[in-house]
């Protein structure tokens, strides 16, 4: 495995052993140990089944670990559980492969979902949000390339990209330390997968919020990660910067797999 790149800066995630068997003694992660610094984007990469999504879902603890530590600027994410389990997974934006919108909900109420975490049970029961929050969907919706004529559309008169960018503003909505995607870009078209891409890459460098992107398009993540984790059978076996992925790094990660 390459070396890991030195830190800069604090990270905004530690991974520490981290293990997961969903069958005991079959590990899916085998003591996964990774620092994340608080910028750029991450991409990890590697054939289906190797553990990518499990990892990605791990730290959000969508998935319970079976071992190991996730620290979230100090706090052990592995330990939390009910409410404090949930204050912290306030801080974590989620965008997910199939969108995980509310289809009959508009695009406005769908980014104002955001926002559940802070907002008192009846306010959130009734849709009554801060009107700097809205305010900030609003604002948020240029960001995204929408614009405010998509603030009444329900969601399933959407397109997929329309979709994935109401899920990224929805996950910046929540004004997170760390932003994961779990292979966002499967579900759209080769256009469309390198406009997310773009746009992803753009907040991550004028919003300040890290990205860890778990993707299959090799070519993808090496135009827009700043960090590529390679990842297969469940072990990190490459780690560095796109521009040191070499082809037999790539049949590594791979073996006989087209990783076009």
């Amino acid at each position: 495995m390459s070396a890991p790149r030195p830190m800069l800066a604090e990270p905004v995630l530690s991974v520490r052993a981290l293990r997961k068997e969903y069958q005991p003694g079959k590990p899916v992660l085998k003591d996964i140990s990774l620092d994340f610094a608080p910028e750029g984007v991450t991409a990890i990469i590697g054939p289906s089944g190797t553990g990518k999504s499990t990892l990605i879902r791990c730290i959000n603890r969508l998935v319970d670990p079976t071992a190991g530590d996730i620290l979230l600027k100090g706090e052990n994410l592995a330990r939390l559980t009910g409410r404090d389990l949930r204050n912290a997974r306030r801080r974590i934006g989620m965008v997910f492969q199939e969108y995980n919108l509310v289809e009959r909900l508009s695009v406005m109420e769908n980014i104002l979902s955001g926002r559940l975490g802070y907002v008192s049970p009846w306010r959130a029961f009734l849709r009554k949000f801060p009107q700097a929050d809205i305010d900030r969907a609003f604002a948020l919706l240029d960001a995204v390339g929408l614009g405010s004529d998509f603030a009444t559309r329900r969601a399933d008169k959407l397109s997929g990209g329309q979709r994935q960018r109401v899920g990224i503003a929805r996950a910046i909505m929540q004004e997170p330390a760390l932003i994961l995607a779990d292979e966002p870009t499967s579900s759209l078209d080769p256009k469309t997968s390198v406009e997310i891409m773009e746009l992803m890459g753009e907040i991550a460098k004028t919003r300040a919020i890290p990205i860890i992107i778990n993707i299959h398009n090799v070519e993808l993540a090496k135009r827009y990660a700043s960090r590529i984790v390679g990842m297969t059978g469940g072990n990190v076996v490459f780690d560095g910067p796109p521009e040191a992925l070499e082809k037999h790094h790539l049949s590594e990660i791979y073996g006989g797999e087209d990783w076009q």
